[in-house]
Order: C-alpha cells, then structure tokens, then sequence
C-alpha cells in the first residue's frame, strides 16, 4: 500500500508525525543511507519540515535531541540553525524546522575563506553556548573507543596497528575543558543560503573538548587548502588546540574513521582514515 512516506517510516513513527503535523507531504529523502537514520523534506500545513528517524539501537536522534533541548538557542537566534518542533526520544524520531540553502559540500563554496571564517563564528557560539567543564575522564575514554576500535575488524596494516597502540598506550590521559561539540563539523553539514552560512545535524552532539570540532576540517579542507584554518580561526576567535592532546584527537579520528568506514562499506572514505592515521602517526 502506497503511503505518503513510501514505505520508509514504521506505523507508529508515521502515526506520530500525523499527530504533530497533521496531513505531511513527502517532498524529498535526503538521507545518505550508510546507516539506519531516515532524513526527509516533509511538507505540512503549508510549511517545510525537516523529519529525522531512526532504529532503537541508533545513537544520533538522541543526541540531536539533547543539543536542541540545551545547547542551540543561541543558533537559532541568529539564525544559524533550525529550531526543534517536535521529539519523541522513545521513537528515535524528530522534527526541525526547514532551512533554506544548499549543502556546502560540492557547491563549488567548499574552500571558500568567507565560508570557513562564517563557520568559525558559527562553531564559537554553540561552544560558548553553556560554561566549560573540567572533564577529568575525556581522555581514557576517547583513548579506550579508539583501542576498542582496533580491536574490531578493519583493515589497518598490522604494522600501523602495532605502533598505533603503543602510542596510545603512551598517551597520558589529563584533565580536559569540554564544551557543547558538534562531533561532525565540516562542509557537508554546513548550508549556504545567499552567501550566509548554516548548520544542520547535531547528531554526534555531545559534551567535548572545543579541539575536537576542528579535527575533520584539518584532515580535509584544510589540508587541500591550508590557507581557510586561519579563516577559520579568525572567526573562531582564537584557536583552541593544545598540541599535546591534539595530536590524540587526531589519532583517535583516523581509527575511528578508518575501522568505521569499513563496516559501513566506505571505500573512498575508509582510504582517507588509513591516510589520517598516517598523517597523525608522523606527529609523535
């Protein structure tokens, strides 16, 4: 039976959606189907609605519910991010308003400075959205998540696993200020929209040190043009790396992409992992 989510919504996660937006139109599945996170351009009583949906065992929805509830107002207000319409934590299930723009991801503004030092200021408020916390375990714990990463399946060389653990064995976990992080802060979950930029999915939100947010852009934009990290940081403010514990966060972010772009059968993704893990070696 035809229904106006095509088959990719459950009963109750439809049922749900019609008690909050009435008679939803579906206008586009924007999801990228490498996990079970449903994203889709609903229409409903004549507004635009961003829909999210997930399995019970996914992670993201939850997130993104935590940093809408506690964290983006000060985005919002500015326009830099969607407000939250509706959530249902139990269903994995949420509803944002819509933004207009166009990914910066392949728009051909993916190394544009303007864009990058825009991002930067973006980034900076919704790190000063709530006061640092002194985090006395972030380190063990982001360490333990990269050991237990090797000790899945992936295709790191043995000789580049062997001397990746033994530099994590070495690395002294210490105290650490941690902010709200957007866990995945780059041009793919960046919008553009008349030369203003915006942010979308707050699903690997999560309380962190501020470093961690620059780690993607350092990997890829910016080591294709070195130039945007001072854009960036222009906007930012200051920088906020210490370079003893970011050479780990860089190290944790190549296991973690190199082990995990290989289950989800990421060839082209799974390749810059190995590349990062190699650059982030060579730092110690």
């Amino acid at each position: 039976m035809t229904t106006w989510h095509d088959g990719i919504l459950d009963a109750r996660k439809a049922a749900r959606l019609e008690e909050w937006l009435g008679d939803p139109v579906l206008i586009e599945d924007l999801s990228w189907g490498l996990v079970d996170t449903a994203v889709l351009h609903v229409r409903a009583s004549r507004a635009d609605v961003i829909v999210k949906a997930a399995g019970a065992g996914n992670t993201h929805i939850g997130r993104e519910i935590r940093a809408h509830r506690g964290y983006t107002a000060p985005l919002v207000a500015q326009a830099r991010t969607s407000r939250m319409l509706h959530a249902d934590a139990d269903l994995n299930l949420i509803a944002l308003e819509y933004q207009s723009g166009i990914l910066v991801q392949g728009s051909g503004n993916d190394l544009a400075p303007d864009v990058h030092r825009q991002a930067g200021e973006t980034l900076r408020i919704l790190h000063d959205s709530t006061r640092a916390i002194v985090d006395d375990d972030y380190m063990a714990r982001a360490i333990s998540k990269a050991v237990a990463w090797l000790d899945g399946e992936h295709r790191i060389e043995p000789a580049v696993e062997h001397e990746t653990r033994r530099v994590l064995r070495t690395a002294a976990p210490k105290p650490v200020a941690s902010v709200p992080t957007h866990g995945d802060w780059h041009t793919r979950n960046w919008l553009i929209d008349e030369g203003f930029v915006k942010a979308i999915d707050f699903g690997r939100f999560a309380l962190r040190p501020a470093a961690t947010d620059l780690c993607r852009l350092a990997v890829k934009e910016w080591r294709a043009a070195p130039a945007l990290e001072n854009a960036f940081l222009d906007g930012y403010g200051d920088d906020p790396r210490d370079p003893t514990l970011w050479r780990v966060d860089l190290l944790c972010e190549a296991i973690g992409t190199a082990a995990w772009a290989y289950h989800v059968q990421d060839d082209a993704f799974e390749a810059q992992g190995h590349r990062q893990l190699a650059d982030a070696l060579s730092l110690f």
